[in-house]
């Protein structure tokens, strides 16, 4: 039997290593659309913008294990019924199809040559070079991405502003009265936050730093600020356009509509990582994850069953930032309704905060709480309901605010 991976990143690659951790013995074919060999992005805009690492490849022998890598091969369409999938290269016939395209960042109109992405190696490495001390430094969003840019650049003694739409940071991720909180972090780094500011274009000249042509970021309320590059994190799209005609079904949001064990709509299709949604019984919605632990997991569940499993994939989600020099966590998923908890002052270096769902906490949050996160995870997966006056109380372990 062939079974065909196709994308490289973490939810790729660790597919392709946990059919062969479960004993498959067939034919693995993993495709990446990139050139290099496969590497981790989290690294992207940490170590490798700081110079701290060259790389971030995986340490994975794939020729050991019997995985044929494909570099520099993009997937151009899918002929599910007659098992076929399209490439630049030409056509692949497969047993088994398990999609990791990933996802493409969100654009702006109107780019210049100084706007950087940061979704990929060469991204992380023309960045690299833009990040110099008094370099003039204009961020496009104050989200997950866009903090870590932000951190990144100061940190090598950049010039930094970040704009953002929405009136506080992390508007998409986190209720506002939560963003809000984290709106000190940016002037305590010496960053340039705004809020509530639209970007309207970006374009070449107009700004020079000796005698150097920049770029110039157009408000649309008729700011104009000069940079020397600007790094746009707005947010990425499921990487499912190549899909198109081949009866794959789509969510709203245009990731691939997985059933709960990560089947997509064709028969011996897979779908995992950032280009897939799956039924969430747990939290009773769609979820959509766009984080390193979700591709992990889900490989797994993928993995066991392309090779015939009835495993269902219903994970707590998890994720994590550094920003500012703080360590901040975010476990589960939490809906408007929820009612809020708040673990701590936010003036304080290290607080959090809980949503519960008829008592029983949905999603954590610890910002530089460690313990929190590792006793919270547990309750979260069990559906424990808590004392809210206790969870509530930063002094009192959350294991110990179990409703007795």
């Amino acid at each position: 039997m062939r079974i065909v991976v196709v994308g490289a990143g973490m939810a790729g690659v660790q597919t392709a290593v946990a059919l062969r951790e479960r004993g498959y013995d067939g034919e693995v074919l993993l495709l990446g659309a990139e050139p290099h060999q496969p590497y981790d992005r989290p690294p992207l805009s940490k170590d490798v913008l700081l110079g701290k690492a060259e790389h971030s490849r995986f340490d994975i022998d794939f020729a050991g294990q019997g995985i044929e890598l494909r570099l520099g091969s993009r997937a151009a369409g899918l002929d599910a019924e007659a098992r076929l999938l399209r490439t630049d290269a030409g056509e692949l016939a497969y047993d088994r199809l398990v999609l990791a395209t990933g996802a493409s960042p969100v654009t702006l109109p109107g780019q210049s040559a100084r706007t950087h992405l940061l979704r990929t190696h060469d991204d992380a490495v023309a960045l690299k070079g833009a990040l110099r001390p008094g370099a003039r430094i204009v961020v496009v969003g104050a989200g997950w991405i866009g903090a870590e840019a932000a951190t990144v650049a100061r940190q090598l003694g950049c010039e930094v502003t970040v704009v953002e739409a929405a009136p506080v940071p992390l508007a998409g991720a986190l209720p506002a009265g939560v963003g809000e909180a984290m709106r000190g972090w940016y002037a305590e780094a010496g960053v340039d936050l705004r809020t509530s500011a639209a970007v309207g274009g970006i374009v070449d000249g107009d700004v020079r730093l000796e005698g150097d042509p920049g770029a110039t970021v157009l408000l649309t309320d008729g700011t104009e600020l000069g940079a020397d590059a600007v790094v746009v994190g707005v947010g990425a799209r499921p990487d499912t356009g190549w899909l198109d005609g081949s009866g794959i079904v789509l969510d709203d949001r245009g990731a691939v509509a997985a059933d709960d064990r990560l089947r997509a709509s064709a028969d011996g299709v897979l779908a995992v990582g950032d280009c897939a949604s799956f039924p969430s019984a747990r939290y009773g919605t769609r979820l959509m994850v766009h984080h390193w632990d979700n591709a992990v997991q889900g490989a797994r569940a993928a993995a066991a069953n392309a090779l015939g499993a009835d495993q269902a994939y219903d994970p707590v989600p998890y994720f994590w930032s550094q920003q500012f020099g703080r360590m901040v966590q975010y476990a589960g998923h939490h809906g408007p309704d929820d009612e809020l908890l708040h673990r701590g002052d936010p003036a304080d270096r290290s607080w959090g905060a809980i949503w519960l769902r008829d008592g029983a906490p949905v999603a954590l949050l610890a910002v530089d709480r460690p313990r929190d996160l590792a006793q919270g995870r547990r309750l979260l997966e069990r559906g424990t309901p808590l004392d809210p006056a206790l969870a509530a109380d930063p002094s009192v372990q959350l294991k110990a605010a179990v409703r007795s």
